[in-house]
């Protein structure tokens, strides 16, 4: 029987990559045959693919006898056309990804130069409200120890509370990074005078919060054995509670500077706010003798500098930080079904951070006053982890969703950033350790708050050795959109170590058994998040595209 082939290139002729088929009609007495090609097994990654399908052949229909071969043979063709345009695909996809030579090109060495490039100067946003307590830290230190202790309650009310709004930063991060893929710089500007006013917003909120609830928080974490101190850290806290509004406008201007791959902006606002802070701590405290409240008052004008001087570098960039906006609901709805998840997880952060000053209040004064002074060396040296927590945020969204998708780069990225972590840490162990080993009169000159302080060292480096790793492995849990599993690992690390906490504290463990279980938090939090990225079904293990498809056996319809 003659058999007649055609080929059909029609662009109207509707094509979808989930049921390509080949139909074979034949006059009687023969069969009609249909035939499936490809099978899609993620169908969400075949855009750019689906693209260059669609100028293919749209459908192959002939006329033939029943013979299997020639069916076969036809089918074969067909599908290595489709294979070779995947290829070619994927080979263009390389070219683009290769022309811009940026950090997810690069090489391991590579890599490990641009991070610590980015995260140098980026350091500027994680380092300014630790920075600014551990000035206030040394420089009370020197005269006393009842307003060094009262510092512990003071710093949980004005810097653990502002890590509950984190979620402001990383939506600002994520919404800013992927409106300038889209390169549609008037979405930038909206989103950023939205999250300006819900910024501003929850500063005003938390400044009405401090001024009238201030003091009862306070007395609640001090308890009843160090309710002297109550007085003298509320000072501290209405004073800083002054630069609320400012702190946390300053953090979505910051955000979304390094959610724009600028970390220079963060280091010049560091470098300013550091140089406020010390010098107004010295002629506050030490000339004019103010106390703690001169501490505060140095501190507070720091921060309202350092937010000045990002929303003018945003200005610089063609932004204008001035102008607000009042969110719809859809904007809500978007901004906080992204940041709930990271809400919780900060939250039970901070509920852990928080509770380890209130059991150690069940201590002695100069027990709180050794634990004042070795957490804020720990949160001075974990900040300096956080710059790898954006750049795992800045970078892998790239490779894991975007134009450049490249799973194996990924990995390799997350291997750089785990290498860098790993330095960083044990720099950060040996040198924090090395510090409050043999110069702890930069802190207290007590000699028994020293001593105290001392019997903290081993756990003090192994808490602190690992952080810079956890931020890595978090950060590219959030950046592959995984906050749900963050938040429900952390808060149930938060409900253990509180566990933790009421045992060591009612069996008479002491300050040493609270740091071993900050140890134990740690590396629960870098456990729980390698176990998810290593697994095979993670986000960092999906399949290249050419596996996307497989030629599956023919079977007559």
């Amino acid at each position: 029987m003659q058999i007649q082939t055609l080929l059909h290139y029609s662009s109207s002729t509707p094509f979808h990559p989930l049921n390509p088929k080949v139909s074979i009609f034949t006059k009687s007495p023969c069969r009609v045959y249909s035939h499936r090609i490809l099978q899609l097994r993620h169908p969400p990654l075949l855009s750019s693919t689906s693209r260059s399908l669609r100028s293919r052949h749209r459908l192959l229909t002939c006329c033939i006898s029943p013979d299997q071969e020639l069916v076969h043979d036809v089918v074969g063709e067909v599908a290595s056309e489709v294979v070779s345009v995947v290829q070619s695909s994927e080979e263009e996809r390389e070219a683009v990804s290769g022309k811009g030579a940026g950090l997810e090109s690069q090489s391991l060495w590579e890599q490990m130069k641009e991070i610590a490039i980015f995260t140098g100067p980026a350091a500027g946003l994680w380092l300014c409200t630790p920075l600014m307590s551990l000035i206030d830290t040394a420089v009370i230190g020197q005269g006393s120890s009842v307003e060094l202790a009262a510092l512990g309650p003071g710093t949980v009310m004005c810097d653990n509370l502002s890590y509950l709004f984190m979620f402001l930063a990383i939506a600002t991060s994520n919404m800013v990074a992927t409106s300038l893929a889209k390169e549609d710089k008037e979405e930038v500007q909206y989103q950023l005078s939205v999250l300006l006013f819900i910024g501003l917003t929850c500063g005003v909120m938390m400044f009405l919060f401090t001024k009238f609830f201030g003091s009862y928080v306070l007395a609640a974490f001090a308890g009843s054995n160090n309710s002297h101190v109550v007085p003298i850290a509320n000072t501290y806290v209405q004073v800083r509670g002054l630069a609320w509004p400012a702190i946390l406008i300053g953090w979505v201007a910051q955000s979304a500077s390094l959610g724009m791959k600028d970390s220079l902006g963060p280091l010049k606002a560091l470098l300013a706010a550091t140089a406020v802070n010390v010098i107004g701590d010295i002629v506050l405290c030490s000339f004019l003798g103010y106390g703690i409240a001169g501490a505060a008052w140095a501190t507070m004008a720091s921060q309202i500098v350092a937010a000045y001087m990002m929303m003018d570098s945003l200005k610089k960039k063609g932004y204008n930080p001035y102008s607000i906006s009042v969110p719809s609901i859809d904007d809500l709805v978007k901004i906080f079904g992204l940041a709930g998840p990271v809400f919780v997880m900060m939250m039970s952060k901070v509920v852990f951070y928080s509770l380890l000053v209130y059991f150690t209040t069940s201590m002695s004064t100069l027990t709180l006053a050794a634990h004042q002074v070795a957490i804020q060396a720990f949160l001075m040296g974990t900040v300096w982890g956080e710059p790898l927590c954006q750049t795992a945020q800045s970078f892998m969204p790239e490779l894991l969703f975007g134009m450049n998708q490249n799973f194996s780069r990924a990995r390799m990225l997350l291997k750089s950033l785990m290498i860098t972590g790993t330095i960083l840490g044990v720099s950060l162990g040996v040198l924090g350790t090395c510090v409050l080993l043999f110069f702890p009169n930069i802190f207290t000159p007590d000699l028994e708050v020293i001593r105290t302080m001392h019997k903290v060292l081993i756990p003090y480096f192994l808490g602190l050795s690992i952080t810079p790793c956890i931020l890595s492995l978090e950060g590219t849990l959030l950046a592959g959109r995984d906050q749900r599993y963050l938040g429900l690992t952390m808060s149930g690390c938060c409900t253990v170590g509180t566990l933790g906490l009421m045992f060591v504290t009612s069996r008479g463990y002491g300050l040493l058994g609270i740091w071993f279980t900050i140890v134990g938090f740690q590396w629960a939090r870098f456990f729980l998040a390698l176990q998810r990225l290593l697994s095979p079904s993670g986000m960092l293990f999906s399949e290249q595209q050419l596996s996307l498809y497989e030629v599956k056996e023919l079977k007559a319809a």
